[in-house]
């Protein structure tokens, strides 16, 4: 069983999506010891593929940082993985609620981070 360390992950500047399941059908973004539903203690942590559906999104005006206010206004979304989590990340501006998501990466002052495009149709 993956402990994640292995697998590419945003949060270690690797342009890769992690999260966790459960054998009791639980998934999961931000890494746990224990399933949130049921409580085991032997979650997997998998690499997420980075396809999603826009839930909901905001166009934020004004950055938190000095760092930052070069890239406002700039689009969070909260995109529902295909893998059964949810997360927030950057998108493009011209993502609307329902639309079908590809993440890819970014730098973002500084940070690498996921940013959501529309998936490319099949």
């Amino acid at each position: 069983m993956s402990t994640g360390h292995d697998l590419a992950d945003w949060t270690r500047g690797e342009a890769g999506i992690v999260y966790q399941r459960c054998g009791c059908g639980a998934a999961w973004y931000f890494r746990r010891a224990f399933c949130p539903r049921c409580g085991r203690l032997d979650p997997q942590t998998v690499q997420a593929s980075g396809r999603g559906t826009v839930y909901a999104s905001s166009l934020n005006h004004r950055a938190p940082t000095e760092t930052l206010r070069p890239y406002a206004p700039y689009l969070i979304v909260l995109v529902d993985a295909e893998e059964g989590f949810r997360m927030m990340a950057h998108g493009d501006r011209t993502l609307r609620i329902g639309e079908r998501v590809q993440a890819r990466f970014v730098d973002f002052g500084g940070t690498l981070v996921p940013y959501f495009e529309k998936a490319e149709k099949k």
